[in-house]
């Protein structure tokens, strides 16, 4: 299936990128191109990032079994979550912990609570409508702003330490001191791309959580119980993706389609049943044969790395 939904996305890319590049010619030759169709250009990959991303993380905090475990083990790794916290957000989400409720819920976050020192009232949805904001810092105080930074810090060196090693592991086949210096900044300006993802996850669920969504949706009962049944989640998810906008464009175009296949796959099944197997052979079958004439005729069309893969093989 991720083979599949691969093809499907690169052939997806390939007739839209077409159909917008002839669009674009004759606007151009009729001179009503205008700046705000530039710009949907220059957004494109951005967008498809974030909207794949906003789909990866709704599925990892809520149906994590939609994501290869390897992917779902990285994510959880990069985001450094108390898994009681995602449990508590997975049983608010689904209605086993309602404010105002006792639904013998509160021994969950409550485990938390004694763990980080809180008083143990913070994890009793019963009596903390809603959880506290600090409770989703997990340890660094307060301040929703501060929780933020030092994510990002945090995310930072830890990514720093994972990109800087393999960037000089490339330079070991020509060494110099400008490639050096290019994986030093390749490795900083990755890294500040995934603290960034991170931070504004993160700052994101707190946004809908005490900054603005209760001053749009409400402080009632049902209003916090909405709020942190999704829409936190939801507003964390929506704002992660944009940190692309700190990687190069090629880099951004690359981003995009790597994780569009993936998640295309939380809409969809990860296996048909046996019956039904014809859709998943179709779809694969078709989105090969464009992308594979699209080679052919318009080499320049299909972009990346597998564009210059497969115009290698094909046409050399």
């Amino acid at each position: 299936m991720d083979l599949t939904l691969f093809a499907v996305t690169r052939a997806l890319d390939v007739l839209v990128g077409e159909l917008w590049s002839q669009r674009k010619t004759r606007r151009i030759a009729s001179g009503q191109w205008t700046k705000i169709e530039s710009s949907l250009s220059m957004l494109t990959d951005p967008s498809i990032f974030a909207g794949s991303c906003a789909l990866i993380m709704w599925a990892w905090i809520y149906s994590p079994d939609r994501l290869p475990r390897s992917y779902n083990k990285w994510i959880k790794s990069a985001a450094a979550v108390d898994h009681r916290l995602l449990i508590a957000l997975r049983r608010t989400r689904y209605g086993e912990i309602q404010y105002g409720l006792e639904t013998g819920q509160a021994h969950l976050l409550q485990g938390m609570c004694k763990d980080y020192g809180w008083p143990m009232d913070f994890g009793d949805p019963v009596k903390s409508i809603p959880f506290p904001c600090e409770i989703v810092h997990m340890g660094t105080g307060k301040s929703c702003e501060y929780h933020a930074l030092s994510r990002w810090i945090r995310s930072f060196a830890w990514a720093f330490s994972t990109y800087l090693p393999l960037n000089l592991v490339l330079v070991l086949r020509r060494p110099s001191k400008r490639a050096v210096k290019q994986a030093f900044q390749s490795s900083a300006r990755s890294s500040a791309f995934l603290g960034t993802f991170i931070s504004l996850f993160y700052y994101g669920i707190c946004l809908a959580r005490t900054r603005v969504g209760p001053s749009v949706i409400g402080t009632s009962i049902p209003a916090r119980q909405h709020i942190d049944s999704g829409i936190c989640v939801g507003a964390g998810c929506a704002l992660c993706g944009w940190s692309t906008i700190l990687e190069n464009q090629s880099r951004r175009k690359e981003l995009g389609l790597f994780v569009a296949p993936r998640a295309l796959a939380t809409l969809f099944p990860r296996r048909y049943v046996w019956e039904d197997q014809w859709k998943e052979t179709l779809a694969f079958a078709i989105s090969t044969a464009i992308v594979f004439t699209c080679v052919k005729e318009r080499p320049e069309r299909v972009r990346g790395v597998l564009g210059k893969l497969l115009h290698r093989v094909l046409l050399n």
